[in-house]
């Protein structure tokens, strides 16, 4: 477990890779500064060190353009995809001045957000395939957030029977994430990140 923690956000991070492999074909990127935080996964198609080739580039891009919207960091991902195998990416981006969320995937990243003071769960379908150098359609989606809404993001190793009752049993990340491992079956590629917006 890796912990994020400040003032305005707390997030757990929980990494695995699939059984018998040395490293993960997934990867994650978090980045915070005073007015945003970023974070992302991405999981790169197979597993083992050709599909973290592909992942690798997520954090790569997001660490060089920190400023750019997220459908241009992920048009920037798509484009060094080319002749690599190709990944499934997501983003979320925090606006913490505009107290908005915003999330945009290519692949199958799912992401939930739990907002407790109207008990209302939102749960964005992201685009279909994943990024493989092809020109891509991107849709991002921005939702106003407020003290204490709970997110998780997770590639597809975290394979969760509902993930929504999850959510809404959790009163803070930590629990969240003590939920969702409890809930997990190990073995596979797994990553996922839970937090709550302070």
């Amino acid at each position: 477990m890796k912990i994020f923690s400040d003032e305005k956000v707390e997030m757990y991070v929980y990494q695995e890779a699939k059984t018998g492999n040395l490293e993960s074909g997934d990867t994650y990127y978090i980045d915070q500064k005073e007015d945003y935080l970023i974070c992302a996964i991405a999981d790169g198609l197979g597993n083992g060190p050709v599909a973290k080739e592909s992942a690798d580039i997520m954090p790569e891009i997001l660490a060089k353009y920190p400023k750019e919207s997220i459908d241009s960091l992920l048009i920037r991902c798509n484009e060094l995809m080319l002749q690599k195998r190709g990944a499934a990416v997501a983003i979320v981006k925090v606006d913490y001045k505009l107290q908005t969320i915003s999330y945009s995937c290519v692949g199958n990243i799912k992401f939930y957000m739990y907002q407790s003071e109207t008990d209302k769960m939102i749960y964005p379908l992201p685009v279909m395939g994943y990024l493989s150098g092809r020109k891509q359609k991107l849709h991002t989606q921005t939702y106003p957030y407020n003290k204490n809404d709970l997110f998780l993001l997770h590639s597809d190793g975290v394979n969760l029977k509902s993930p929504k009752a999850l959510i809404k049993q959790s009163v803070n990340a930590r629990c969240l994430y003590k939920a969702v491992l409890d809930d997990i079956e190990h073995g596979d590629d797994a990553t996922f990140i839970t937090g709550s917006l302070l």
